[in-house]
């Protein structure tokens, strides 16, 4: 019998329910689980709704990193809101300004060996230090802090074997870049990326954890590395020697793929408009003028990459034509570049020194100008999502942005001459002054609600007839951005449902959200990987309030698809995808004994206006099948409330 690869260690582990092999529906315990202000007022209101009096994980995290541009009150209330529910049910308070989700938890509470299940689909950066993280819908993430196991398909498991060791201009986005080249967007649906070989011992943790969290734009489920004696030193560097454990596959672990990769021969790397696999090397696009460089985000904001930025910059001017921005993961970062003088050289230099929060990640301010070039060291660069329609936005590493930042244009960083040598981690005392810890009994707690905070919208058990419009018909990889857009003028309104249904698709069809309204609800006809990007179930959620019965695509992103179930909404794929350019938008489409097809896996869509019927999947576990035909998650959790089968 074959040995275990690291990600079927921690599986089994935590194994619930299924059989653990690839394919299978499985159930995990969850030990720990995270939001974010911009997922988690919507998470938490439906835990309130389930009547759980406390939470049930062993740690349960709410950050404020997201929403942080208070132009108004809602996002102040929401972040009231967030504090007063975390006291009351037993929750950990990230204070704004105390870090990135990411960044924070890798410093603060990731522990090799566990389970986490954040509502952030970048939460697979706690990989890096052994634990099987996976991004999730704010409503999965509720249902875990509730108690109830986290319901996926067993991975399948792909060996990334590292050999070498990265040059001296090399960073760990050039690797992630790189298989994001070879692999694609897609490349890791249903697939955990397992990093095994003697180049992981050349990486260290905040290496792994830029690696690990672009796993997401791969597809994957999650990204691991082993607990080894790096992670070892760098958790007693964060004053958390005690929470280590080593932890790697079995000698003789069996794979479903292997990918070689020599570190060594990884050289800078930038992925051009509008996606993440859009990857060349820097050299083949050097010369592109450039208007503005963004440091930061949850990919590349730790201590070693702006202790690298710095020491770049030191002596330095930032070109004259280009607006720098440098954005410290966590208060912790902002403090070990306050003390070693990184970040004076980085103020020197021109650069801005933004807060610490996602900021320009999310849209947060930091509009390039119009049809202006932006290069960030951030993880995704879809259409439209800066906040300037029209903008081309790059990827890349902090060293390739700083070498664009002073040179005006894209600019290979070993131009720059012999590349400077920085610490990735450095000593510092643990200090928890940026997080509120809950009192051991919060049931005198009054939750704080403001007027922009409304009850979450449900709808009744699925019908048996679905009958609508196809009231878009789109293309390949639509973004969650493309169906719910973030930014400064709608991240405000993530706790508003109906407010912020009005901006369902806006960007691509401005008048999606009226026609819907008009139509009495319909369809979505999609191409592939529908839903890739982010974990917003507000993507599901405001189509559901719009009266959204089904998508049928060619194949689903793994958390959309999820979450569309979660709020009953079928996820369909068609069975022939030649019949997907048969199908026009406005074609009047209809699905009869629906709750039947559910139940077999197969149903026959009618277009009335076509005069032609196709054939549909429904691919779903028998437990998803039962949320679809509820009309949702929270229904069900109710039905079976009523018939005494609560959690416990």
């Amino acid at each position: 019998m074959m040995g275990d690869t690291l990600t079927y260690k921690i599986i089994k582990e935590h194994l619930v329910e299924g059989a653990p092999a690839p394919g299978e529906p499985i159930s995990l315990r969850i030990d720990q689980t995270l939001t974010q202000d911009a997922t988690g007022t919507v998470a938490y209101l439906q835990f309130e709704a389930m009547g759980v009096d406390r939470v049930k994980t062993d740690l349960a995290v709410s950050y404020v990193d997201h929403n942080m541009l208070q132009t108004g009150y809602e996002s102040s209330d929401d972040h009231r809101y967030l504090q007063s529910v975390a006291a009351r049910y037993g929750i950990v308070f990230s204070r704004p300004g105390n870090g990135i989700c990411h960044q924070a938890h890798l410093e603060r509470f990731g522990a090799p060996g566990g389970t986490l299940l954040g509502s952030d689909s970048h939460t697979p950066t706690c990989g890096a230090l052994g634990m099987l993280a996976i991004g999730a819908g704010g409503q999965d993430v509720a249902c875990a802090m509730a108690g109830m196991p986290f319901s996926l398909t067993a991975p399948s498991v792909v060996e990334v074997r590292l050999s070498g060791r990265l040059g001296p201009w090399a960073g760990a986005k050039d690797v992630i870049l790189q298989l994001l080249r070879r692999l694609g967007v897609k490349g890791g649906v249903e697939k955990v990326f397992e990093y095994t070989g003697p180049g992981v011992h050349a990486l260290s943790v905040p290496q792994r954890a830029t690696i690990t969290n672009m796993g997401t734009e791969l597809g994957a489920t999650s990204s691991v590395f082993p607990a080894d004696e790096e992670t070892e030193r760098w958790l007693a560097a964060q004053g958390r020697a005690e929470d280590f454990r080593a932890l790697a596959a079995d000698a003789d672990a069996e794979y479903d793929e292997t990918i070689q990769l020599d570190l060594s021969g990884v050289e800078p790397m930038i992925a051009l408009p509008h996606s993440p696999d859009n990857v060349l090397p820097v050299r083949e696009v050097a010369g592109r003028r450039v208007d503005q460089v963004c440091v930061g985000s949850c990919t590349n904001s730790s201590y070693g990459d702006l202790a690298l930025v710095g020491a770049l910059l030191e002596g330095r001017r930032v070109h004259r034509d280009v607006s720098m921005t440098v954005s410290p993961g966590s208060r912790r970062v902002l403090e070990m570049i306050t003390r070693d003088g990184a970040l004076a050289a980085i103020l020197k230099a021109g650069a801005r020194v933004l807060e610490v929060a996602c900021g320009p990640c999310i849209g947060m301010g930091q509009c390039p100008p119009s049809g202006g070039v932006t290069l960030r060291t951030f993880n995704r660069n879809f259409e439209g999502r800066t906040g300037t329609p029209d903008a081309l936005c790059y990827l890349c590493s902090p060293a390739t942005a700083v070498a664009a930042a002073l040179k005006g244009c894209i600019t290979d960083p070993r131009d720059l001459g012999t590349a400077p040598e920085v610490a990735s981690a450095a000593e510092a005392p643990l200090d928890d002054s940026g997080i509120i810890f809950p009192p051991a009994d919060g049931s005198a707690v009054q939750v704080k609600r403001g007027p922009n905070i409304k009850p979450i919208p449900r709808r009744g058990p699925m019908p048996l007839t679905l009958r609508g419009e196809a009231l878009l018909k789109a293309g390949d990889n639509v973004t969650t951005d493309h169906i719910m857009p973030a930014g400064s003028k709608i991240l405000p309104l993530r706790s508003n449902i109906p407010a912020i249904s009005e901006h369902v698709f806006e960007s691509v069809d401005p008048g999606f959200a009226r026609r819907a309204v008009e139509k009495g609800g319909g369809f979505v006809v999609a191409g592939e990987n529908y839903g890739q990007g982010s974990s917003r179930e507000h993507a599901a959620l405001a189509p559901m309030r719009l009266g959204l019965l089904g998508v049928i695509a060619k194949s689903f992103a793994r958390i959309h698809k999820a979450n569309l179930v979660n709020f009953g909404i079928a996820p369909l794929l068609f069975s022939d995808p030649a019949d997907y350019e048969r199908v026009r938008q406005g074609d009047l489409l209809c699905i009869e004994e629906a709750g039947e097809g559910i139940r077999s896996g197969r149903l026959s869509v009618n277009d009335e206006t076509a005069g032609f019927t196709f054939e549909v999947r429904c691919e779903l576990s028998g437990h998803q099948k039962d949320i679809l035909l509820a009309g949702g998650r929270l229904n069900l959790i109710h039905m079976e409330h009523q018939e005494g089968m609560a959690p416990t």
